[in-house]
């Protein structure tokens, strides 16, 4: 091995220990007892384990309530969101139509808007809808987004348009296509774009806090960051509900992660 590539590996092992070990540290205390998570002499990995902080928090804090809303948000909205980012990314990649690259410059131009630009006009819509104080304002308005239509529109322009135009030339309607040529060929972008969607929709706070203020309706990040007790902070609870909050991102990364870095890589690899 060359000392070049020995130095990059040694340099990205570094960096992964910086962002992973305070993750780590985390899940530890998670199994910590208060006496020994509040210790003045802190330790790494928990000298008596236990699950206490989980049961009190799921009792307590209602947090599988949380956690069930959390989960129907981040799935349906992931749903909605593959489904409409593939159709306009298919639309804008193998469709030509007058003004099309000026409709692609207006979506793209809106990624520079940040949500508190925006969020006024999403609240007057969604309570003119009757839709504020209900999970369905946490589902629809991240529907369509600019990142995902432009991720989705590069990787369909790699697929040869031969492929497509055979497909007509042969009687397939444009249904057919999309469904039997556009989302098996896709799969890669597909998978990136559900990562990237759940992981926004599960690790939410602001746009929740906006649009509900109702408890039962609560997602977890709204959950843990309002979970106080009536003297204090159960820190104990709140740290065992952030080390659980971690485990559905990790496992559908590890799940979808080849899909991602291919999906990641190709799109980027025509414009």
């Amino acid at each position: 091995m060359k000392k070049a590539s020995l130095l990059s590996y040694v340099i990205s092992i570094l960096f992964a220990l910086v962002f992973i070990l305070p993750v780590i540290y985390i899940i530890f205390s998670a199994f910590k007892p208060s006496a020994e998570l509040f210790s003045t002499n802190p330790t790494f990995i928990p000298r008596n384990w236990t699950l206490d902080n989980f049961t009190i928090a799921l009792s307590k804090g209602n947090f599988s309530l949380y956690i069930f809303n959390t989960f129907l948000v981040a799935i349906s909205s992931t749903i909605i969101a593959v489904i409409i980012n593939t159709m306009a990314g298919y639309a804008l990649s193998k469709f030509r139509f007058k003004g099309e690259n000026v409709i692609m410059l207006l979506i793209l131009s809106t990624i520079m808007l940040p949500l508190e630009v925006i969020m006024v006009p999403i609240f007057s819509v969604l309570r003119f809808f009757g839709l504020y104080n209900s999970l369905w304002a946490l589902i629809i308005p991240p529907a369509a987004t600019p990142t995902g239509i432009f991720l989705m529109r590069q990787y369909l322009l790699t697929i040869p348009d031969e492929v497509i135009q055979s497909a007509r030339i042969d009687g397939a309607s444009e249904w057919r296509i999309f469904w039997s040529i556009i989302l098996p060929n896709a799969k890669p972008a597909i998978a990136t774009l559900a990562i990237f969607s759940f992981m926004w929709r599960w690790n939410d706070y602001v746009w929740p806090l906006i649009a509900i203020n109702s408890p039962k309706r609560y997602t977890l990040q709204l959950a843990i960051a309002n979970f106080s007790g009536e003297f204090g902070i159960d820190y104990n609870s709140i740290i065992a509900m952030s080390a659980l909050a971690m485990i559905p991102m990790l496992i559908v990364f590890l799940i979808f992660q080849r899909q991602f870095v291919q999906g990641t890589v190709e799109s980027g690899m025509k414009g």
